[in-house]
């Protein structure tokens, strides 16, 4: 399931959903997959909520139960997770990184479908951002949210610091 709180220009919650699709496959992340693309008010709820975090951030992965029990089989996983990306803040980075806000949010559903699939960019010695950087080749998108978080040129401020 997509839900789309504000309109996205280029995006409809038919072509999200088919992106979310196809990239969980590439990711080879199994089960459904909900998106929730909201504002900056509902992301720094969900967050000071789940994190602890009293600010919006612009993506934040909610894994499945079923799928991180060690009971549950990978290929009987019905159920990978939520997703929720902010729009305020998607629009503030494509517009400094000179993309659409479209592709950014397609940007924020890959590197939170590496998280459901268990990927830690501040864990893993680097393996998620190449994964992330191999995939938005693939998938024919701007660079990543792990690789343009190095980058001098993009200014980042606390409130849009990637968790």
């Amino acid at each position: 399931m997509v839900d789309i709180t504000k309109p996205v220009p280029r995006l409809s919650r038919t072509t999200l959903a088919r992106f979310v699709t196809h990239t969980r496959r590439a990711v080879k992340l199994t089960g459904q997959v909900n998106v929730l693309v909201t504002d900056d008010a509902q992301m720094r709820e969900l967050n000071r909520k789940f994190r602890k975090k009293y600010k919006p951030t612009d993506v934040l992965s909610f894994p499945s139960l079923e799928s991180t029990s060690p009971s549950v089989k990978k290929n009987a996983v019905r159920f990978a997770g939520d997703l929720a990306i902010s729009r305020d803040i998607a629009a503030i980075n494509a517009e400094q990184l000179g993309h659409s806000l479209a592709e950014e949010i397609k940007i924020l559903v890959l590197h939170g479908l590496l998280h459901l699939a268990g990927y830690d960019h501040e864990q893993d010695a680097g393996e998620m951002a190449r994964k992330e950087a191999r995939l938005r080749r693939v998938l024919r998108l701007p660079e990543s949210l792990t690789e343009r978080s190095t980058m001098k040129q993009a200014i980042i401020t606390p409130r849009r610091r990637r968790s």
